[in-house]
């Protein structure tokens, strides 16, 4: 039988981030005596705060529940410190500036039936090519501009699906303009705006990385993705 380790491994995670029980309380706008019985085993939260809690945490719902590793990603170095400010920045703006932002598909995909989006400045080249729809999969690139040449130097495969017929990829793509530099691999660790919840867990930093997004509406899982990367050289 599997052991449920919920109650210890909030309070772990909680005292990992420095949060006291209100200062969480305060951030699920909910009250403290709610927080101290879920450490304590008295009551467990519901779907909506586990899924607020994982994404606060950068961690799966499951792993909150059952996992022994109560690390997270505290401690873990920052994207933008390992590989470069000035990458991390450019990543921000190509994915604001694609899909997530609306941007022009390119009229001559580099493959049949694929959705392509490029963006670029003086330095860098990016590309974001996917197949499918409700089931699909992708990558996303950056070259380096060298004299005429273009070197691939990073690059993220992503596979998905939608769940549910309410998915509204108008969600998705407005919690992926919000990718934080810290790592600027897909959205945010959480986004809300209304009955639909978006998180991404992540380990790792631009040179080697995995993760996973999920959107809630309500109560329910509507949509998954998983995405690793890493350098290219």
């Amino acid at each position: 039988m599997i052991e449920i380790r919920l109650p210890s491994n909030l309070q772990k995670y909680r005292k990992a981030y420095n949060f006291s029980q209100e200062d969480l309380a305060d951030r699920l706008q909910i009250s403290r005596q709610a927080v101290a019985k879920w450490e304590n085993g008295i009551n467990y939260p519901d779907i909506t705060n586990l899924t607020l809690l994982a994404g606060l945490y950068g961690v799966t719902v499951d792993a909150l529940i059952y996992g022994n590793d109560c690390s997270g990603s505290a401690g873990i170095p920052s994207a933008a410190a390992i590989s470069g400010q000035r990458l991390a920045e450019f990543l921000l703006c190509a994915k604001k500036n694609s899909y997530a932002g609306n941007g022009a598909e390119e009229e001559q995909p580099c493959r049949p039936e694929a959705h392509d989006f490029v963006y670029e400045d003086s330095r860098y080249w990016y590309m974001d090519t996917y197949l499918g729809g409700r089931f699909f999969t992708g990558e996303e690139a950056v070259w380096e501009k060298q004299q005429e040449k273009r070197i691939p130097i990073w690059s993220m495969n992503y596979t998905g699906r939608t769940l549910a017929d309410n998915f509204n990829s108008g969600f998705l793509k407005e919690a992926l303009s919000h990718v934080e530099i810290e790592n600027p691999f897909r959205g945010p660790a959480l986004y809300r705006k209304g009955d639909s919840i978006y998180h991404c867990f992540q380990r790792g930093d631009m040179q080697w990385f995995q993760g996973r997004e999920e959107i809630y509406y309500g109560n329910v899982k509507i949509y998954e993705c998983e995405f690793h990367g890493g350098a290219v050289q």
